[in-house]
């Protein structure tokens, strides 16, 4: 009996380790701090990537798409912010985090170096330049 009691309880530990390792958990939709907008990761091959997809004022004043103006590169300043890659080449490593990847920011135009740790149904972002320890974080919640 205390033989059965030890397996289920070696299990019931095995399968928690497990599903807490699960990279695809990161999957899904998730909104920002402030709920300007939602960022749809995907996954491509074995990299990780994510797309605006919903933004609280997709529009201009007059009704046209709000452009990403901010971008360094102006062949690009004339695409629709909404449906922007975000997040690029992010890779699993393990404890729930996800680097050697980048955040572009459309409200400054400007791409970092990003790390991503999945605790739950929070997602710490972490930008920055050179190390993660000159840089900003956000903790963003996952949209159900």
């Amino acid at each position: 009996m205390i033989k059965k009691a030890y397996l289920i309880l070696l299990l019931a530990v095995c399968s928690v380790t497990a599903s807490a390792q699960n990279p695809d958990a990161i999957l899904g939709r998730w909104i920002n701090p402030s709920g300007e907008g939602q960022v749809q990761i995907f996954k491509k091959g074995n990299k990780y990537y994510g797309k605006l997809a919903w933004m609280k004022f997709p529009n201009e004043a007059d009704g046209k798409p709000k452009l990403d103006n901010q971008n360094t590169d102006k062949a690009l300043q004339s695409r629709p912010k909404l449906g922007i890659e975000l997040l690029k080449d992010f890779v699993f490593d393990g404890d729930n985090a996800f680097e050697n990847g980048n955040i572009y920011d459309p409200k400054n135009g400007k791409t970092y170096s990003c790390k991503m740790t999945l605790n739950g149904d929070n997602l710490k972002i972490r930008g920055f330049i050179g190390i993660a320890l000159l840089g900003r974080s956000e903790i963003w919640k996952r949209v159900r």
